[in-house]
């Protein structure tokens, strides 16, 4: 598994001299269980919340409504603030966390925080399984939030920094990929605690998260923390060591230096600037704050968590019984995951643009057919769509989640990893998180409720956004595939049409 060094003069792809190392690997693999934890929680809450004890516990209201026929709309029956902060209170708290993991990761480095992200989901997840009260219940999904936080700010960046440049894009996917079969396992799960005796199979499909989250605290303990990070905390001899365990050969030195330069000029930069987070505003910094930011917004305006978070929900609303409902949630958890797949094997081969492109087209068509499927049989009071149309809308929405699965699920997170400098890295991993959080949480929050208020349409909604975030890359996304990742700006940002008018000074 060795890898040669390719240099270039003129501007061509430059790749250091690497192998694809045991610790690579091991290291990629234990951080990204932080996506397996955040993917367990965005797949459990949706099939818990379509238990009946749960809800007669907890939602009594909801409880009524969803036994109570023809008094209540299909699309209202689950339209209640409590319920949908129950999904959404996690996503305030990761709002919140990320701005405190910023100083952690940027000082204590990525290891430490992807420590404490371990420990708040160990914590959060004892809490939400063993509640009695509804505060007690928020409290659990806070916790689990705070790691969702430190997890989402540190994961990324710890697999871009420690990956060779090669097979960054693949690794960095890995935390995806881990999101996916984390949404997997917990449909899964609520498939098989749903059909407990006793009623009390939601306390085992929210403990079960203990799971991963033991598997992230112990291997955040045992990885390196990443060179670059290393540097930046000015240990420069102990990340030349990790440095060369990591790549497997004896010449690591060009690497090396680069990264020696990237933390002195960070350095440099810190010092003509106030804040890490104000040297975010500066105008070289501009272009990745920009592609980040809208990244996060686009990424939540897909629709794809409105799916996600409520699958069973939803599908109980288009007339699935309770287990038919769990199972199709099922099946588009199992395709989320074998298309994560598809972007692991070609992002490094087609790129990043392509794959974002191709989905457009895809993710319309599936929303717009959704829709008028959803306008023509599922009406007010209607009992279901019949077994075809239900096979069709199932259909479509698989096709809407594995285009998603390959593209602005994995992408969205990658390509803001992967194009901030050294000195901006943290806070604007930072910044990624929070947007994305703010809109997941916007998203959680409202969705049961447009879905009340707009019936079929909201599917044309989130088809229009589709449309824009097309345009946007086509426009303004440039293509980072194999280029170094401190090297971003000499060969991404200064070639692209737009962006370069950005570059010709560093304030």
């Amino acid at each position: 598994m060795a890898g040669g060094v390719i240099t270039s003069a003129s501007g061509g792809e430059t790749q250091f001299e690497a192998k694809i190392t045991f610790a690579v690997i091991i290291s990629c693999i234990m951080a990204a269980t932080g996506g397996l934890m955040f993917g367990y929680d965005i797949g459990i809450s949706g099939g818990v919340t379509s238990m009946p004890r749960f809800l007669q516990e907890f939602f009594p209201d909801v409880y009524i409504k969803t036994k109570e026929t023809r008094k209540e709309s299909n699309y209202c029956k689950y339209d209640n603030q409590n319920l949908q902060l129950f999904t959404s209170s996690l996503y305030l708290a990761a709002l919140v966390a990320t701005i405190f993991a910023s100083p952690v990761n940027r000082n204590l480095g990525r290891k430490q925080t992807m420590l404490a992200a371990g420990f708040f989901f160990v914590v959060g997840t004892a809490f939400s399984a063993l509640a009695r009260s509804l505060f007690i219940l928020i409290v659990g999904r806070v916790l689990l939030g705070c790691g969702v936080g430190f997890a989402n700010q540190a994961v990324p960046l710890f697999i871009s920094e420690i990956a060779p440049t090669r097979i960054r894009g693949a690794l960095n996917i890995l935390f995806q990929l881990n999101i996916t079969i984390g949404i997997l396992i917990a449909n899964f799960v609520n498939w098989f605690t749903a059909k407990m005796e006793g009623g009390n199979g939601w306390r085992v499909s929210l403990g079960f998260g203990g799971i991963p989250a033991i598997l992230l605290t112990i291997g955040s303990i045992m990885v390196d923390d990443t060179p670059n990070s290393l540097v930046e905390r000015g240990f420069e001899e102990y990340a030349k060591i990790v440095l060369k365990r990591i790549r497997g050969v004896d010449n690591i030195d060009p690497e090396f230096e680069e990264i020696l330069g990237a933390s002195k000029a960070a350095r440099e930069a810190k010092g003509r600037r106030p804040a890490p987070f104000g040297g975010l505003l500066t105008r070289h910094n501009r272009p990745p704050l920009v592609i980040a930011i809208f990244m996060q917004v686009f990424q939540q305006f897909t629709g794809i968590n409105a799916i996600m978070f409520y699958a069973p929900v939803l599908f109980s609303t288009l007339g699935f019984h309770t287990d038919a409902s769990l199972y199709s949630a099922v099946i588009t958890g199992a395709v989320n995951v074998v298309s994560t797949l598809v972007s692991v094997y070609f992002v490094d081969k087609l790129g990043r643009r392509v794959l974002l492109l191709e989905a457009g087209v895809q993710m319309l068509a599936s929303q717009i057919v959704i829709g008028v499927v959803l306008m023509m049989k599922v009406k007010d009071y209607s009992d279901g769509l019949g077994k075809g149309y239900a096979f069709l809308v199932v259909i479509m929405v698989c096709t809407f989640v594995s285009s998603f699965a390959w593209s602005w699920g994995p992408l969205g997170w990658l390509i803001p990893s992967e194009t901030f400098p050294l000195e901006s890295r943290s806070p604007g991993g930072s910044v990624t998180v929070f947007v994305n959080m703010l809109f997941t949480f916007l998203i959680a929050q409202s969705f049961l409720s447009m879905l009340c208020w707009m019936k079929f349409g909201i599917f044309w909604f989130f088809s229009c956004w589709v449309v824009v975030m097309s345009l946007f890359t086509i426009f303004l996304i440039p293509e980072t595939k194999n280029v170094p990742i401190e090297e971003m700006q000499d060969k991404v940002w200064k070639q692209h049409w737009f962006w370069k008018r950005f570059m010709h000074r560093i304030d």
